[in-house]
């Protein structure tokens, strides 16, 4: 059965979408811990991280690279932290989260509540940055 994210990348699910190429997707976080919190996955539905296979993971994190760097142009952060959990949906996922301190990245904290209009627009502010 295909992954949350798989059905994302399919077109089945809508998405704010950043960034997409042949092999990887760049979208919004819809529960994100500040505004900008992107995802970047492999289309190649892989549970575990580790698991993903050396060249794949590896343009991953240049393509992780690329979005990150747009991102901290249009956010007001130090750094853009990143994160890889695993646990939420069983598909490999790296999360880019502007940061201005430790405390920024922390998953429990309770994450924002943005409309569609604000989640559009700066998943628009960060592809005109790319």
């Amino acid at each position: 059965m295909a992954t949350i994210f798989s059905k994302i990348v399919n077109g089945e699910i809508p998405s704010y979408k950043i960034a997409e190429d042949e092999n990887y997707y760049a979208f919004l976080d819809i529960n994100p811990l500040a505004q900008g919190h992107t995802l970047v996955i492999p289309k190649k539905e892989v549970n575990y991280i580790f698991d993903v296979e050396d060249d794949l993971l590896a343009g991953m994190m240049v393509f992780a690279k690329k979005i990150a760097k747009a991102i901290d142009k249009v956010c007001d952060c130090k750094r853009v932290g990143v994160a890889v959990l695993g646990l939420e949906v069983p598909h490999a996922h790296i999360h880019l989260i502007p940061i201005n301190n430790l405390h920024d990245i922390d998953f429990s904290q309770p994450k924002l509540k943005l409309s569609s209009s604000e989640l559009e627009s700066m998943a628009e502010k960060i592809k005109a940055a790319l």
